[in-house]
């Protein structure tokens, strides 16, 4: 049985395009990054604050800023820390990013999230809460790299 050269070129540029695409991922690094956000919510919710990203052993500064949906009310203020992985560069972290979640604290809790922006990124949080603050929502996040 003959295979055509057309088919055999289109086999050849799938599997070099797979290969590359494998040799991507296994470039992408990860850095560090910490933040502290403050919240306040009554249903829809709002939140700010400002951190940190260490890439390659520089420091960026970086702002945080989202909104939140769903059963939420009170005020609180976490401070995150965790690793961002799947980047290559510093503008990799910039992005929306998105997460469906649950959680409470009353004085003192805990949060862990993981969260993923669009170019691929993902960040892995966890943190300390304080303040009152109880939900069960769908919260979204957007971090710029200053």
């Amino acid at each position: 049985m003959k295979i055509s050269s057309t088919f055999r070129s289109v086999a050849f540029a799938v599997i070099a395009a797979a290969g590359v695409s494998l040799a991507s991922a296994a470039h992408a690094e990860s850095g560090t990054i910490r933040f502290s956000v403050y919240k306040a919510a009554f249903f829809v919710g709002g939140s700010g604050g400002e951190g940190t990203l260490t890439f390659h052993g520089r420091r960026y500064p970086i702002s945080v800023g989202g909104i939140s949906g769903g059963l939420a009310f009170g005020v609180s203020k976490t401070y995150f820390q965790g690793t961002v992985r799947h980047i290559r560069r510093v503008r990799d972290v910039t992005g929306v990013y998105g997460a469906a979640g649950g959680g409470g604290a009353l004085g003192k809790g805990a949060q862990v999230i993981v969260m993923t922006n669009d170019k691929g990124a993902q960040l892995e949080l966890s943190g300390k809460q304080v303040g009152l603050q109880v939900n069960a929502d769908l919260s979204g996040m957007a971090i710029t790299v200053k």
